[in-house]
């Protein structure tokens, strides 16, 4: 990680070609604390403000996906444009991504009527059969080596299934289950905090518990956006849409931004680190 041979003064950082390639191209993050921060905050801030501009704007479930489904796509051209993995630009795009899958499974729900159990089960076979293409033309799906542009055409299908995904399975436990918002977010913080303990304590497979990690973020980010943005009638706590979104839309700026700063001098360390070739 950017982060592991910066911080660790003292020990030898030299390190071979290819790895120096790999972090200075890669055209997304490393997963760090930050990273999972950022995710869930885009992930709540995916629900509350679908539900601004669907309710309190009054645009509706179409327009909105019409509006924001043109600035994905404005934003992911910008991201495609970019050499390498930059804060500003790929955030912007998870930000965004966020929102368009909520409302992805939001118009199969409330407006095609397809039951949220079938929305579920399709994204479900839909993410599966991404990451078998994905994986047969790539032979990996892991998130450290995206450095080229089909790989990360592959990584944000995937990324906006995962959201749509979680967005279905969330509405199905919280509301079609009626296990609640506070329950939901018990439920599915415990489950990540099983694939975390999975991962680090039993050795699970990291490109595995990343993916089902990610998946989880989404609805517990979604149950925790609506907790606290859901009125008390309708179980939550009421700071409502727009607090909630410009509250949580602040961090992820201000967290980017440190994110941007910080990468610029990782990278500067990086690029003067002793380059050694493997061993024959």
């Amino acid at each position: 990680m950017f982060g592991q041979i910066i911080s660790d003064r003292g020990h030898d950082h030299r390190m071979t070609s290819e790895r120096l390639t790999t972090l200075l191209t890669n055209r997304v993050p490393e997963i760090t604390i930050a990273f999972w921060v950022i995710k869930i905050l885009s992930t709540t801030t995916g629900e509350t403000f679908a539900d601004y501009l669907d309710g309190d704007v009054g645009l509706g479930l179409q327009l909105t996906a019409i509006v924001m489904g043109g600035l994905l796509v404005i934003a992911l051209i910008a991201q495609f444009a970019t050499r390498r993995y930059t804060p500003g630009v790929y955030w912007t795009v998870v930000v965004l991504i966020s929102i368009v899958g909520t409302l992805l499974t939001d118009l199969l729900t409330d407006v095609v009527g397809v039951p949220l159990w079938v929305s579920t089960a399709v994204m479900v076979v839909l993410l599966g059969t991404t990451f078998a293409i994905w994986f047969a033309r790539e032979r990996t799906l892991s998130i450290h080596s995206i450095v080229t542009r089909r790989r990360e055409a592959f990584y944000w299908v995937a990324i906006l299934l995962t959201f749509a995904l979680g967005t279905a399975v969330g509405d199905l436990v919280t509301e079609s289950f009626g296990l609640g918002y506070l329950w939901g977010v018990i439920l599915f913080g415990s489950l990540i905090g099983l694939v975390a303990l999975a991962r680090f304590v039993f050795g699970m497979n990291a490109v595995l518990s990343f993916w089902i990690a990610y998946i989880l973020t989404r609805p517990f980010g979604a149950s925790l956006g609506d907790l606290l943005s859901q009125k008390h009638a309708h179980g939550g706590l009421g700071f409502g849409t727009t607090m909630t979104s410009v509250v949580f839309l602040g961090v992820i700026v201000a967290l980017t931004v440190y994110l941007g700063v910080a990468v610029r001098r990782q990278r500067a360390a990086v690029e003067g680190a002793p380059v050694v070739e493997p061993a024959q």
